[in-house]
């Protein structure tokens, strides 16, 4: 297996986990919060496909699907464009209010295509690739998919988990 092999499988696993979690859900559901400062589904999701759409543009030295594909005024939030709720506090969560899961897991889908078209055309040279020379030590390109990666599947299995306790109730 290659590293571009391993990347599409684990971006693959992804958006299976975020479909799992939205799929079918009310716009009620979605905005579910365990209790008053949790995040919501809606929340999660959002916040896990922007940070993989922001990683992956600055990577692949794209235009963030957000804002290319329209999605910003489609979600219509009440933050910048270019917040992906980094730091977002718990009236920003509440805040990310949604139509339905459909919604989520469009931009989410639209997002693992770009990403899809950018890993699998990496090699592993690529990935000592210097992406963000702003900490110290530099961010190169293969600690960076890993973070992606890891913040996404912790935020996937987060809202996996509410799904399940909003289908209990």
């Amino acid at each position: 297996m290659t590293s571009s092999e391993l990347l599409v499988d684990a971006f693959g696993r992804i958006r299976a986990t975020v479909h799992e979690a939205v799929r079918g859900l009310t716009p009620e559901q979605v905005a579910v919060r365990v209790d008053a400062d949790a995040n919501s589904i809606a929340w999660l999701a959002w916040h896990l496909t922007r940070i993989q759409d922001d990683h992956i543009a600055a990577a692949a030295d794209v235009e963030q699907v957000w804002t290319s594909a329209g999605w910003v005024e489609r979600f219509a939030l009440p933050f910048e464009p270019s917040a992906t709720g980094y730091a977002h506090s718990s009236a920003d969560v509440a805040a990310v209010t949604v139509e339905s899961g459909d919604l989520l897991a469009g931009y989410y889908d639209a997002v693992h295509e770009q990403t899809m078209r950018f890993v699998e055309g990496i090699t592993d040279a690529d990935l000592d690739r210097i992406v963000d020379a702003s900490w110290d030590p530099p961010v190169t390109l293969g600690v960076r998919l890993v973070s992606v990666v890891n913040d996404n599947t912790q935020h996937a299995g987060q809202a996996a988990y509410v799904h399940g306790i909003v289908l209990r109730r």
